[in-house]
């Protein structure tokens, strides 16, 4: 007797984001192993990622062999006007189409890892064992000076690696030699460092776990929350810091990158050593479990972490309802999409991005997202890197189709593709754990997919989607025979969106195993 083909759906592949910390045995169908250059879109599909444009255009002369700009910062003063400022090669450049280095003279810094924040008309540099440096536009050309050359700064300024721009005056933390005390600034006069409303607070005698550092700062529902590696000390009243009070400490969580902290609008998200963590949901339980963003990636993100020597970079977007988190050494940025936890755990859907590399990220006020890379400032916007197209890769975990005893014969792959025209891709099947995968290679062209040399597949027509967009509905005839099986889909992206709507599995239940 002919036996009954069996079918598995896929519908929307990799919506929950990567799973590659729990034992992929058993796993819901919807995490993937691999996600790379991958975005979650609004529809709940694994999609292509933006691209990068070029908007610099004398970057490569300025940075020489530098790693490129490493801090990127927009301002925005009380008027209206908006100066992009960028750091790199040991220099400092204001300018997007053209940089123009605006280095004080005389005024020699040894490295790029500037923390740059705005305070009444007036922006401010900071950064470890540097004079921090004040950036004025009264007259309509702008000045970047040192706090000693500024005609109205007062006071021994702390050198501070972290400063933040809140309640109406700057915090600075972090200092070599001095990593348990904040100063403040007087109010609404980020470069008077004595008298009026400016002080300090030595946090000595008040950590938790009775000795850490400063790492950063952050600003949220009227609390100043100090960062420290080990643990968090919260105090409320900071609109009047001689006043303010000790509301929470937290022990057992705290921050190792200054960068990675980011507002989300209700939240504040960090990089612990334990992976990326959420301040509200801490503040609401001050015990485990708390959210844990970066669950489902953990190990694979703190293996980056180890490798990672020079100054890890955060950026988190409203508008493209992520948070990512940048380790260049390792050539990985990890995305993780906002809309909304997976779970009570707290753990959000999480891809990866390669070939882009950023070392600076900033949102600008407008909404974009701006990228420091080796060669000058990119925009994230298109679909090629740059001129070059890049490649997405998804796979899924290993799929049982819910027998795991019986041998599965795939017969045929349905797909359901939203792609456009030249767009090459590459289906991969394989059984049993291996890596050793069958390939069925096929290009999108002009609404007609065009089977590819080798390999036997059919294939039926295409509806139109958009212009130059169509829905691609390939069938794939498969072979080979295993437990369980892992699919791949690999397309190089050129200059056109792409996403997986979902993929159909036939296959037929052979005897036990």
């Amino acid at each position: 007797m002919a036996q009954q083909l069996q079918n598995i759906t896929v519908a929307a592949p990799g919506f929950f984001g990567l799973n590659t910390q729990d034992s992929p045995i058993g796993l819901n169908p919807s995490y993937a192993s691999v996600a790379d250059n991958c975005v979650i879109d609004q529809y709940g599909r694994v999609g292509a990622r933006k691209g990068f444009t070029p908007v610099s255009t004398n970057g490569a002369s300025l940075l020489g062999s530098s790693r490129g700009i490493e801090t990127v910062f927009e301002s925005l003063d009380t008027s209206g006007d908006k100066v992009v400022f960028s750091a790199g090669n040991n220099k400092i450049f204001s300018g997007t189409t053209t940089l123009t280095d605006i280095t004080p003279v005389g005024y020699t810094p040894t490295a790029n890892n500037w923390k740059i924040v705005e305070l009444s008309n007036h922006v401010y540099f900071f950064q470890r064992d540097h004079e921090y440096l004040i950036y004025t536009d009264e007259t309509g050309t702008g000045v970047l000076d040192t706090h000693t050359t500024h005609a109205h700064s007062t006071g021994t300024p702390p050198q501070a690696n972290e400063v933040l721009s809140a309640y109406g005056r700057l915090w600075a933390a972090d200092i070599t030699g001095n990593k348990h005390t904040v100063y403040w600034s007087d109010t609404l006069l980020g470069h008077h460092w004595n008298g009026g409303t400016s002080g300090s607070l030595d946090l000595t005698t008040v950590w938790p776990t009775g000795n850490d550092e400063i790492v950063a700062l952050a600003a949220h529902n009227g609390f100043l929350i100090i960062f420290g590696k080990k643990s968090i000390v919260v105090y409320s009243g900071a609109a009047s810091p001689a006043t303010m009070v000790l509301s929470d400490t937290i022990e057992g969580v705290g921050c190792i990158a200054r960068d990675s902290v980011q507002h989300t609008g209700t939240d504040v998200l960090f990089l612990s050593d334990s992976g990326v963590r959420s301040f509200g949901r801490i503040i609401q339980e001050k015990s485990l479990p708390m959210r844990d963003v970066s669950k489902n990636v953990r190990n694979d993100l703190i293996k980056a972490v180890a490798a990672q020597t020079n100054p890890i970079k955060s950026v988190y977007s409203a508008e493209e309802a992520f948070y990512l988190l940048s380790f260049s050494e390792s050539g990985v940025t990890y995305c993780f999409d906002m809309r909304g936890p997976l779970d009570e755990s707290g753990a959000y859907r999480a891809t990866t991005w390669s070939s882009i590399d950023p070392l600076a990220m900033a949102r600008l006020a407008d909404g974009s997202l701006y990228f420091g890379r080796p060669d000058g400032i990119v925009k994230y916007s298109g679909n090629l890197d740059g001129t070059s197209s890049y490649e997405l890769r998804y796979f899924s975990n290993p799929l049982d189709f819910g027998n795991a005893t019986n041998l599965k014969f795939l017969k045929k792959f349905n797909l359901t593709i939203i792609g456009s025209s030249s767009t090459d891709v590459t289906l991969n099947w394989g059984y049993d754990y291996s890596t050793a995968y069958n390939k069925q290679a096929f290009v999108f062209s002009d609404g007609v997919t065009e089977p590819a040399e080798y390999g036997i597949s059919e294939y039926n027509t295409t509806a139109e989607y958009s212009v130059g967009i169509s829905i691609e509905t390939p069938k794939v005839n498969a072979s080979g025979s295993g437990s369980v099986v892992a699919i791949g889909i690999e397309a190089q992206i050129y200059d056109s969106p792409f996403s997986i709507q979902k993929i159909d599995i036939h296959a037929l239940l052979g005897r036990l195993i």
